[in-house]
Formats: structure tokens, sequence, C-alpha cells
């Protein structure tokens, strides 16, 4: 499969105004993101859904999938779906700005259902892997040649072990969707980074989510050959401060641009775009045109869909 140049965002859950999580979405509203991510160099996305009810999870997807069919800007942009729960770790902290009520322990039956919704485009599922009874839907999944990542979650090393023979083959935000404070050694972060030889990493280089001396120190351990940079862009991407929407629920936007829940010290999707990302990868990291084409290009493109 071949796809045009340039950056592969594989977890944007809205843009300028649009949240891909709403209930009432519109083909409208889809395409104004993708006329925005097109002019910020965008060559594709994913479009995220969060946790929700499986049958709204559903919904949203059969409704996206509507307005791809329909509108050939959509379907340049979309290169499918990226579905970040419901089979999540609704421990306070994991489950960060995921509605805790909703989320499920992983089964091949729902799975079954948002693959079909997805009409043969989900191509990545964000679980937890300590809630995949027997490591089922992950083996599932990595048999449909879609790409299972852990986040959200805390594994123990021997659970994260099981997952990866099962076929995870991926971290989603990492060091995010966990609390604020951890153990200083025995952690998500500690045990995903010891399996790097195992797991795509994917950051959020805006340096909210994480500082850029800790990303410095993160690339070095996972090699640029095994890392992924993503915006995590929620509606408010490329808008100013305020209160928005991420799947129903506000997210207010301050100053500098960081997204959180009114009262909560998690973060809450991302502001950030692609071109910041290049930018603090330049600025803050020092790399190179071509190290970042593999961070936000080349790698994305490989851990979904091989090569």
């Amino acid at each position: 499969m071949s796809f045009p140049e340039g950056p592969f965002d594989i977890q944007v859950n809205g843009y300028a105004g649009t949240d891909f999580c709403a209930a009432d979405l519109t083909g409208a509203q889809f395409r104004h993101a993708c006329e925005k991510l097109k002019e910020d160099g965008v060559a594709g996305i994913l479009a995220t859904i969060i946790t929700d009810s499986i049958d709204s999870l559903t919904t949203k997807l059969e409704r996206m999938v509507r307005f791809r069919e329909q509108d050939e800007l959509i379907r340049e942009m979309v290169w499918g779906f990226h579905v970040e729960g419901p089979f999540l770790n609704a421990s306070e902290g994991y489950i960060g700005a995921h509605p805790p009520e909703c989320v499920v322990p992983a089964n091949v039956e729902d799975t079954k259902k948002l693959l079909d919704a997805g009409n043969g485009l989900v191509q990545l599922i964000t679980l937890a892997p300590e809630n995949d009874p027997g490591f089922a839907t992950t083996q599932f999944l990595a048999e449909q040649g879609i790409t299972v990542s852990a986040g959200h979650c805390d594994p123990d090393l021997e659970t994260l072990k099981g997952a990866i023979d099962a076929g995870l083959s991926m971290m989603t935000h990492l060091g995010n969707g966990c609390p604020v404070t951890l153990n200083r050694h025995d952690n998500i972060v500690q045990r995903a980074l010891s399996l790097s030889d195992h797991l795509w990493q994917c950051f959020i280089p805006d340096g909210a989510h994480v500082e850029f001396f800790a990303l410095r120190n993160y690339l070095k351990v996972c090699g640029l050959e095994r890392t992924i940079m993503v915006t995590d862009a929620i509606s408010a991407a490329g808008l100013g401060p305020g209160t928005y929407e991420l799947s129903g629920a506000p997210v207010e936007i301050d100053e500098s641009g960081v997204a959180r829940r009114p009262g909560s010290p998690n973060l809450a999707g991302s502001t950030i775009r692609m071109p910041g990302i290049k930018e603090n990868l330049s600025r803050q990291l020092g790399l190179s045109e071509s190290e970042i084409s593999l961070l936000t290009d080349s790698n994305p493109k490989a851990a979904i869909f091989g090569g």
C-alpha cells in the first residue's frame, strides 16, 4: 500500500473547532477539520474517538465512514480510525480524560461490533492489557492485521510481556494516561521502556505532556527507529484559550495551550499541531529534517500499515 509523503498523525481527536468524538458531528465540520489539517502540511490521519458506550462508539464510527464515503477530501486525509478505549484501566489517574463509567473489559464480541462499524477502516485500538482477559482481544485484533497499543494502563511486567506475545506492538502517548505521581522505579513508563525493542513508543512533544529534557532521555532509550510523534489534537487545536469539548465534556485551554478537564490535574488531549511538533523537535531536541520525517512520517506508516 502506498501513501503520499508527509506527516501521518495516528492520534487526532479533533481539529480547528471540530470534535471527532461529538455525538452531533456533521460532514461539513469533518471536512473543515480536514481542510485545516491539509493546510498544516499533514498528509493523513487516523481520526480518533475515545471511550464511550459501545453503541455510541459504533454510531460515531458509522457516521465518519459515511462522511468519508461522501467527500473526496475526507477520504484523502482520513486513512482510518483509532479507537482509544473503552477497554482501558478505569482507575483514577490512569483513565485520564476518559469517562470511567463507560469502561468495560476487552472482549471479542464488542470488538467485532467496532470493526464492523468502522467498515474495515479501524487501524489502531488502544486498550489496557490488564483489562484484556487472557489477551484474547489483543490476539484477535493482531490476527486481523490491526495494530494494538497499550495506553491508560498499568500492567505489571509479566502482563505486558504476555500482551506483546499476543500481538501488542505499541504504547499510546507514553508517560501520559497515568497518575501524576508514580512509584519511582516500578511504573508503567519504566516497564514499557524496558521492552522498547518490541514496542513502538508514541509521544506528544508539546512540552506539557512530556518535558523536552525527559523526551530527549526517552529517545536515547527507545531509539529513533522505534519512536512515533503524535499531536493527540483535540477540537481546540488551532484556536486560543477557552472552553471546548472532547466527547461531549468540557475541556479548558489555558494561556499556554494546555488542555485539562475542569478541576483535574490530568491533561485532556493537546492543542499542538504538526508544524509545532516539527519546530519543537528541531529547536528543543536538535533533530534533523530526516530524523523528524522518520518520527512523523515513516515510522507511523510502518507501525500501522507495515513495511
